[in-house]
């Protein structure tokens, strides 16, 4: 068995800005020595009257052209195997058809890259389990219950991802899936959303991975007529991979990042964007 050599001192991220949250992770791992976080702790708490979470578009900017240049996918395109916003835009609120739409398209993502996709993607998980009510619809399940009648336990509102049937293989590397399950808590002051990784990706997938988080939980609000109140990711394994520390195209992205934290910056909703998904985080 491989041991590999890390610190086991959490590292908690709190902040009311995705990009300085991720910013704030990223900085700690280039400020210190060796390659990951063990655990990772990242609580968002920023987001408007209609559930969009807040970000620093300079951050957001820099890190997509990074990823572009690298030949990797935007953070669009990752927080579309989460969440679909575009579809959802496009069911003008509307979570039947938001479903539906979203199983008529997904043999074509899956066609789109076969070998990252075939093992499917988060959201096609929490719609299309395989097994359980309401065919497998997780989230159909938790907000018909939510709706239903009162004093519902509060741990029947989790959806899960990970499938011992389907993922305990015994494959070297296994791209999909890192994140094993999602909670959603409603609370006084609002929906808050947590989602649990095994590992995680912090230069190429892990922004993508909480604006979709964030995305989700704001879909989950928008069905519970609540707001949207935060979002908690617990990572056990944050990784800084596929990226040099030392590579001179981080530059402009580390500047941005620490920009964040030492002057005011712009901060505003998550918009999305007209790409398609076409890999799997």
């Amino acid at each position: 068995m491989t041991k590999h050599a890390q610190s086991t001192s959490p590292v908690l991220v709190d902040e009311s800005d995705l990009s300085r949250a991720w910013g704030k992770a990223v900085l700690h791992v280039l400020d210190h020595p060796g390659p990951e976080i063990s655990p990772l702790i990242l609580s968002v708490s920023g987001f408007d009257e209609d559930g969009g979470v807040v970000e620093t578009p300079a951050v957001r900017t820099a890190l997509d052209t990074l990823l572009l240049a690298k030949k990797m996918r935007t953070v669009e395109d990752v927080a579309f195997t989460i969440f679909p916003q575009r579809i959802w835009q496009v069911a003008q609120g509307d979570r039947a058809a938001l479903f539906k739409y979203y199983r008529d398209a997904f043999p074509r993502y899956q066609a789109m890259n076969p070998r990252d996709n075939r093992r499917g993607l988060y959201f096609e998980r929490l719609v299309s389990y395989g097994r359980g009510p309401c065919d497998g619809n997780q989230l159909e399940w938790i907000l018909s219950q939510f709706e239903g009648r009162e004093g519902v336990r509060r741990s029947m509102f989790q959806a899960s991802v990970f499938d011992p049937e389907r993922d305990h293989v015994a494959n070297a590397q296994l791209q999909f899936p890192c994140m094993q399950h999602v909670s959603f808590e409603p609370t006084e002051a609002g929906l808050v959303v947590n989602a649990f990784y095994a590992t995680q990706q912090l230069f190429v997938k892990a922004y993508g991975n909480y604006l979709g988080i964030a995305q989700l939980g704001s879909f989950m609000a928008h069905e519970m007529k609540l707001k949207m109140s935060r979002m908690n990711v617990i990572v056990g394994v944050a990784k800084f991979q596929r990226i040099s520390k030392s590579d001179r195209a981080l530059v402009p992205l580390v500047a941005a990042a620490r920009a964040c934290f030492v002057q005011p910056t712009t901060a505003t909703s998550a918009k999305s964007s007209q790409s398609i998904v076409e890999m799997a985080t």
